[in-house]
């Protein structure tokens, strides 16, 4: 059963901006390590990063919270397998508010999807759960 589902879209300008306004700072309030070294070694640095951020706020939405009641930007990383393919983690408020979502007997899976297309990032996070 579907307990979740969120979108949001991202200029990857304003982005860029942000970066190089407020470099590091932003980058480590925001993101996680794995999510900047992924970011940094990329040619679209901005793009890279407006995507992750378009993630954190459509898994905000999926949790049903935005980025409110204590939910942390660092609560949800981004990180792709092998294959490419971008996994939502969460860790934190995020993961007790998932566990709070969940019913009994069941397990969550979070999906999610990345695009964009200059100058836009886009991101869908769907949360499902599955009988254990």
């Amino acid at each position: 059963m579907i307990i979740g589902i969120g979108t949001d879209l991202a200029n990857i300008d304003r982005i860029a901006a942000t970066l190089d306004r407020f470099g590091d700072r932003f980058r480590n309030r925001v993101f996680t390590e794995t999510e900047q070294r992924k970011a940094e070694r990329r040619r679209d640095v901005a793009g890279t990063y407006a995507k992750r951020w378009a993630a954190k706020e459509a898994c905000s939405k999926a949790l049903g919270t935005g980025l409110r009641m204590g939910i942390a930007w660092k609560d949800m990383s981004v990180r792709n397998l092998h294959t490419g393919q971008p996994v939502m983690e969460v860790t934190g408020w995020a993961k007790k508010r998932l566990d709070d979502l969940t019913p009994e007997g069941h397990v969550a899976i979070i999906h999610v999807t990345l695009t964009d297309d200059h100058p836009w990032a886009q991101a869908t996070v769907l949360i499902e759960a599955r009988p254990k």
